[in-house]
């Protein structure tokens, strides 16, 4: 029997608030790492770039494949993204 409608929509409330905190944390902990470092904005933007394709890559050689190589690719660079402006913001803020 499906689930009903209500318990989906609980779900992705739960899933949606559980990645807001893990890029949160992710966030918390870059920004400690590269706080100091003396990173060029190049540096950073390969940074960047690089993390998110390894996100990829790593993404579609695991089982969540099934979601389609698109969609990984979307919500990989999403959360890179996420975390990248919460770093950025951070650092600017001298944290």
């Amino acid at each position: 029997m499906a689930p009903k409608l209500t318990e989906l929509v609980k779900r992705a409330r739960r899933l949606a608030s559980e990645r807001d905190r893990l890029v949160q944390e992710l966030a918390r902990e870059w920004s400690r790492a590269l706080k100091g470092q003396g990173f060029s904005v190049r540096d950073l933007e390969e940074l960047w770039a690089g993390l998110t394709e390894e996100a990829v890559r790593r993404l579609l050689q695991s089982e969540s494949r099934r979601a389609g190589t698109e969609a990984i690719r979307h919500e990989a660079r999403e959360v890179i993204a996420r975390v990248r402006a919460r770093v950025e913001a951070e650092l600017a803020a001298g944290g």
